[in-house]
């Protein structure tokens, strides 16, 4: 198994975001030459342009949508919301029809004059952010995958309810039926989230076990101070927690501490 190269993968990641971010000025240079005017860096002039011509440039160059909606502080659950329209806001092409709508929708709310380098630096943060939604979503898949890959038994994402809420497990076995096995996984970014992190995991453990009182409730964590790891445990010691564990970004340590809890609980595969 691959392991994952946090270093690598945050340099593709830089690397991808200045190309886009270059891609994008030159596209917005192109996509609106006949409004671009000089003020020491590049603006667009949407005061003089009308719908139709916006709506062109949507559908000629679609790269250009995530960042004018971002500058109107519209999202694509928004525009699916208000105007029925489905929008993949990073990839593939507008319709003539779709660009029109949208084009319509967004053009009151444009200023008059908009800087290139802003809608750039828009774009680029947006960008950045759902990179690293997407990496951390890449990480818990590999614990559920390093369950799998090391049990018999088969494990997935569920959810059980507890009085009139409903909580959801990141990893859990069986698949079906009453749960024996509940996992939590955080990623704890800073120190100032360990409170709240912390009592959302509690929170969690207690009422899973006051649905299932004989199943097994066991935290995996990432959090990036290994010196700061016994404190975090100690306020994490609660009855109804029967174990913290502590992974890394590489699938190397992710599988080690999974090894660590499917031993525990007798269900580790005997290679």
């Amino acid at each position: 198994m691959e392991e994952y190269s946090s270093h690598r993968e945050q340099v593709e990641q830089v690397e991808g975001v200045l190309e886009r971010s270059n891609q994008l000025q030159e596209t917005l240079i192109t996509a609106f030459e006949d409004y671009v005017f000089l003020k020491e860096v590049p603006f667009i002039n949407f005061g003089s342009m009308n719908a139709q011509e916006l709506a062109e440039a949507f559908k000629s160059y679609p790269i250009i949508v995530k960042s004018l909606l971002a500058c109107v502080n519209v999202a694509g659950r928004a525009v699916k919301r208000d105007l029925d329209i489905s929008l993949d806001t990073y990839k593939g092409k507008l319709t003539e029809e779709k660009a029109g709508i949208l084009a319509g929708y967004i053009k009151p709310m444009l200023p008059n004059e908009l800087a290139i380098p802003a809608l750039c630096e828009l774009d680029r943060w947006f960008y950045v952010d759902k990179e690293i939604r997407k990496f951390k979503g890449s990480w818990e898949k590999s614990i559920v995958l390093a369950f799998n890959n090391n049990s018999d038994s088969e494990f997935k994402k569920r959810k059980f309810k507890s009085g009139e809420d409903q909580y959801e497990l990141d990893v859990a076995s069986p698949v079906e039926g009453e749960i024996k096995i509940g996992v939590d996984i955080k990623r704890i970014e800073s120190t100032r989230d360990i409170h709240k992190r912390a009592d959302e995991i509690i929170n969690k453990a207690i009422k899973f076990k006051k649905t299932y009182p004989q199943g097994k409730f066991f935290a995996i964590i990432y959090y990036p101070f290994p010196s700061e790891h016994l404190s975090l445990k100690t306020r994490l010691t609660d009855e109804n927690i029967d174990g913290i564990y502590f992974a890394g970004e590489s699938f190397s340590s992710v599988e080690q501490q999974v090894k660590y809890i499917l031993s525990e609980i007798n269900l580790l595969r005997n290679l």
